[in-house]
């Protein structure tokens, strides 16, 4: 049995783009148990199925909000992909081409970055304004449920990037690279 006004209630409120260190009040993994206690059987299957990263083919979800979600961030992905290869001078015939020209756009700017801390964070920022632009008003609803999930990913993921252990990170990588620290 569905109870979305009791599971709502028990959502915490945060910010998804929160530029302080402070913690999350809710983790992903309570919040799927809470969909497993309040949500039905298929929806809560749903929800505990929800993540980042598309499947590679559309696979048809239940949910309009999901699919039109997925099928966004599957087009970014591959225009991600298409214009790094681009710039390694690789072919790309593998990836299949994105005809969405805010997703274009949206890719071009990010891979333009100089930082990929920087290029993350724009991308998170448009992830969020595309999740708030397609979840539903009705915040009772199985897919505002889902779209809070979504939202909660997201901070979780850009709460795992910090400046300095990436930049730590990449000089290690590109000593290796060039042999320097055998």
């Amino acid at each position: 049995m569905e109870h979305f006004y009791y599971l709502v209630a028990q959502l915490p409120a945060f910010k998804a783009v929160d530029e302080s260190n402070a913690k999350l009040p809710i983790t992903t993994e309570y919040f799927k148990d809470l969909c497993q206690r309040f949500m039905s059987e298929k929806d809560a299957a749903t929800a505990a199925a929800l993540s980042l990263e598309p499947p590679l083919e559309a696979h048809p979800t239940g949910s309009k909000f999901l699919d039109a979600w997925y099928a966004k961030e599957r087009s970014l992905r591959f225009a991600l992909a298409q214009l790094r290869a681009l710039k390694m001078k690789k072919e790309a015939k593998d990836i299949p081409n994105t005809t969405d020209g805010e997703v274009v756009q949206v890719a071009r700017t990010a891979t333009g970055m100089d930082s990929p801390l920087s290029a993350e964070q724009f991308l998170n920022e448009y992830r969020i304004g595309l999740l708030d632009r397609l979840t539903p008003l009705d915040a009772f609803s199985v897919d505002a449920v889902y779209s809070y999930g979504l939202h909660l990913m997201l901070a979780e993921r850009m709460k795992k990037f910090n400046r300095d252990e990436g930049l730590a990170s990449y000089h290690k990588i590109y000593d290796e690279i060039l042999g320097e620290n055998k």
